[in-house]
């Protein structure tokens, strides 16, 4: 993927991106606090995923929620195809 691609791709995420307001604190659930806001915003935004290269570090806990952890390329490919 070109860097132009990669841009256009961020062009359209934030394109479609909402404010999420955070109502509730699920903390501690995971090991790092900057993990725990990443969580939060996605329970409370009701994504259907959260897009990471650190899937080790979210697992199991968002599955919890019913959100899923995806790596960055399966979403491209996705996005692309």
């Amino acid at each position: 993927m070109t860097g132009k691609e990669v841009n256009q791709v961020l062009d359209v995420l934030v394109a479609i991106s909402e404010p999420v307001e955070i109502k509730f604190l699920w903390r501690p659930q995971l090991r790092d606090a900057a993990d725990e806001m990443v969580l939060e915003t996605a329970i409370n935004g009701r994504a259907d995923a959260i897009v990471t290269f650190n899937e080790r570090d979210f697992r199991p806990v968002p599955g919890l929620f019913g959100v899923s952890i995806l790596q960055p390329k399966k979403v491209i490919d996705r996005i692309i195809l």
